[in-house]
């Protein structure tokens, strides 16, 4: 007997969200590692919401949330909330049930909050510092490299220091041919929108565009990013980044390697700052313009060749965060929120790879 096609305007339904995702889908690995890190912040969390007052959005929600977002490559908030209305595997992550989806402009006004709180980075160190985690990280194999990210901002408003460049007094702006035809330097010009920002481009012909540059710190066990930090696009940049993030891992008792590509970390002074660190260079060989700052020494021993081939997974990385997490081009201004999105991108890279790396290590 065929069952009549009713059309019901209205549903009424208690929906167990857990029954609705299946046990292996590999959100239910994740969730469970994002709660916990999320408990062990909650100081955090408490210290930046006053005790009295009206109740707000929990931060934990938040958080989930923008994870969702990077997940799957979802481009803006609005249309994040958008699928939080009807996607119950959405609702089940984010553990909202049966409430409504909020507006997307609380993303913005809680935004600020959370960056003040850093909380990005203990995020990510939260996870890392799980025993299940920990376990599969090495502590004394490591790669760096940075790369740049696109700022929000056009060339036209890249505009000269004296003023020149300014809007006329009519209220126009400037042309795109106005822009074009002159010469632009981040000695002579500066960006009005976002002065963080700065001209640069990747090696010779290539387009300078205005960015930022991100950098990783990946383990060479499981190629888990393990620190994250975004500074202003310089030539030196990388290097002096390198220094800052290798320091917290570098161990008296115990020798570390830190893998490297030639084109920006093969110089004698990096050399010789990672040396009396007590950090060995396995660093890729410049040999073809200019003499390299290695000796035989490093470069005869097997550990050297297997760091630099190991060390070009860490643009898996940053290809992740780019595309799929939508950090190719950032839609926020300021070096703190541009940082605060990066780092909190790469520990969704990280979330993402763990189900499967704990799966395979029993």
């Amino acid at each position: 007997m065929r069952d009549c096609d009713v059309r019901a305007g209205e549903l009424f339904s208690y929906v167990d969200l857990e029954a609705r995702v299946r046990k292996d889908h590999p959100l239910q690995g994740i969730r469970q590692i994002v709660n916990e890190a999320l408990v062990s912040l909650e100081r955090e969390f408490a210290a930046l919401y006053s005790p009295i007052g009206r109740a707000l959005i929990a931060p934990e929600k938040l958080l989930r949330a923008t994870l969702l977002q990077a997940f799957y490559w979802i481009r803006s908030e609005r249309l994040l909330m958008e699928r939080l209305k009807y996607d119950l595997l959405f609702r089940w992550f984010v553990e909202i049930a049966d409430d409504p989806a909020w507006d997307h402009s609380v993303f913005s006004k809680n935004r600020d909050r959370l960056l003040e709180g850093d909380i990005s980075a203990k995020f990510l160190g939260a996870i890392l510092s799980q025993t299940k985690v920990k376990r599969l990280l090495s502590t004394d194999h490591f790669s760096v490299d940075g790369t740049p990210i696109e700022g929000w901002a056009s060339i036209k408003s890249f505009r000269p220091r004296n003023g020149s460049g300014d809007r006329p007094s009519d209220g126009g702006g400037r042309t795109w041919k106005q822009a074009h035809g002159e010469r632009h330097s981040n000695e002579t010009h500066a960006l009005k929108t976002d002065p963080i920002a700065m001209l640069y481009k990747k090696g010779k012909g290539t387009e300078a565009k205005l960015c930022f540059m991100e950098h990783e710190v990946m383990e060479n066990r499981r190629c888990l990013v393990v620190d994250a930090h975004l500074t202003e696009a310089s030539g030196y940049a990388e290097r002096v980044a390198a220094l800052h993030m290798i320091g917290p891992f570098t161990d008296e008792t115990q020798a570390i390697t830190l893998g490297a590509d030639n084109a920006t970390y093969d110089t004698n002074d990096f050399v010789k700052d990672l040396r009396s660190m007590k950090v060995t260079p396995h660093v890729a060989q410049n040999v073809n313009s200019r003499r390299s700052g290695f000796e035989g020494r490093t470069t005869r021993h097997p550990g050297d060749g297997v760091s630099r081939r190991i060390r070009k997974r860490i643009e898996e990385a940053f290809g992740w965060i780019k595309t799929v997490a939508g950090q190719g081009k950032t839609k926020l201004r300021g070096r703190d929120r541009v940082g605060w999105a990066f780092t909190f991108a790469a520990a969704a890279y990280t979330l993402v790879r763990l189900p499967k790396l704990m799966t395979e290590t029993g």
